[in-house]
C-alpha cells in the first residue's frame, strides 16, 4: 500500500510530512475555534430570533386593517404613524442623510402648496418630503402627500400609504385639505415623473396643464416651490417592461440594476446622499375668479413654477460632489 503519494503526469511523488503536520494543526485550531465560538454564535441566533419576532409585530402592525379605530376623513391613523415613524426616520437621517436647505419658506401656520419634482421609481420623495417638514420645521408640521391612482395597485402600498397620511391625488380631496388649513404636497409631473429613465434624470416633465395653479388661484394659497436631489438615484431605471406592465395592470414595472433579478430585494433603495430645497414662496392671493378663464396667464405661472424648481435643482446638482456623499 502506498500512503502520503499523489501522481502527476505519471509519476509519483511524495507528499511534505511537514505539510501534513501544518495541516493537522490548522484542523486542530478551527475546531477549537469553532467550539469557542458556539456560546456567541447562541447568542447571534438569539437575538436574530428576537428581531424576528419585532419584524412580526411590525409588520402585523402594518398590514392589519381597521384595528385602529382613530383616523381622520381620509384614512389617516395616528397610531400607525407612530409606530412607522422609528423606520421612516431611520431613511431619513442614516439611509438617505437628508438635508433641508430654506425649509422657513414652510409657512408655520395655515394653508401651503408643496410642489416638487417627482422621481425614485417608488414614492420614497414624498415620504422623505413628509418627514423632513415634520422633522426639520419647528412647527413639525404635518404634510398631507397627493399621490397618483397606480400607487393602490401594488400590494399594501396603498394601504400603507394612506394609513400614513398621503391622500388619492384628485382637485377635490386637495380642495377639501387645503380649506382645511393643511399643507399639502403635490408632484404636478405624475407618473411620468416618477416612472421616468435614468438618463432623463433630473430633467423636469411638463407640469400638468396648470391644474396645479388653478388650484391655488381658487383656494387662495401660496405655493412653495421644493427641489429633491438624489431620489433619481435610489432605484436607476433602466428601462421598463410593457408587457409586465399590462400584465399587472401597472403604468410601468421598472427594470433597474437589481430589479427585477434579487427579486423584492432588488427594491431597496440605494443609499445616495439627499438634499431637499425649498424656494420662496409664489403667492396667488392677488389673483380672482377671472384668472382661473385667463389661460395665458395660467400657463405662464405654470411654467414659472416649474422653471423655479428646475432652476434650484440646477444650482444644487452644480454643487454636488458625489451621489453618495452629496
Amino acid at each position: 500500500m502506498e500512503t502520503n503519494t499523489t501522481r502527476t503526469n505519471g509519476r509519483r511523488e511524495h507528499l511534505d510530512p511537514l505539510f501534513l503536520d501544518n495541516l493537522s494543526s490548522t484542523l486542530d485550531e478551527l475546531q477549537r475555534l469553532m467550539d469557542a465560538a458556539e456560546p456567541a454564535w447562541g447568542a447571534i441566533t438569539g437575538q436574530l430570533g428576537r428581531a424576528v419576532d419585532q419584524l412580526k409585530q411590525f409588520m402585523s402592525t402594518i398590514l392589519s386593517v381597521g384595528s385602529v379605530p382613530e383616523i381622520d376623513d381620509f384614512g389617516m391613523e395616528p397610531r400607525f404613524i407612530e409606530t412607522v415613524q422609528p423606520l421612516v426616520e431611520f431613511f431619513y437621517r442614516k439611509w438617505f442623510r437628508v438635508r433641508s436647505i430654506g425649509i422657513e419658506n414652510v409657512p408655520g401656520e395655515g394653508r401651503g402648496l408643496l410642489v416638487a419634482n417627482h422621481s425614485g421609481t417608488l414614492p420614497w420623495d414624498g415620504v422623505m418630503l413628509v418627514e423632513a417638514v415634520r422633522g426639520d420645521h419647528p412647527s413639525h408640521r404635518t404634510v398631507r402627500a397627493l399621490v397618483e391612482n397606480f400607487i393602490f395597485y401594488f400590494p399594501f402600498l396603498g394601504n400603507i400609504m394612506t394609513r400614513g397620511g398621503a391622500v388619492r391625488a384628485c382637485q377635490e380631496n386637495a380642495e377639501r385639505l387645503l380649506e382645511a388649513d393643511e399643507l399639502v404636497a403635490v408632484f404636478p409631473e405624475g407618473v411620468k415623473g416618477i416612472g421616468k429613465l435614468y438618463r432623463q434624470r433630473y430633467h423636469l416633465a411638463r407640469f400638468g396643464r396648470g391644474g396645479t395653479i388653478r388650484l391655488a388661484i381658487r383656494t387662495k394659497t401660496p405655493i412653495i416651490p421644493v427641489a429633491i436631489i438624489g431620489a433619481e438615484e435610489i432605484m436607476p431605471m433602466l428601462a421598463k417592461s410593457p408587457w409586465l406592465a399590462r400584465l399587472v395592470g401597472l403604468p410601468y414595472v421598472p427594470i433597474t440594476p437589481t430589479f427585477p433579478w434579487l427579486g423584492p430585494l432588488g427594491l431597496v433603495p440605494l443609499p445616495t446622499q439627499w438634499t431637499m430645497r425649498f424656494g420662496e414662496p409664489m403667492e396667488m392671493a392677488q389673483y380672482g375668479e377671472e384668472a382661473l378663464r385667463d389661460r395665458i396667464l395660467i400657463n405662464r405661472l405654470n411654467e414659472e413654477l416649474r422653471q423655479r424648481v428646475q432652476g434650484m435643482l440646477d444650482e444644487e446638482l452644480a454643487q454636488r460632489r458625489s451621489v453618495f456623499r452629496g
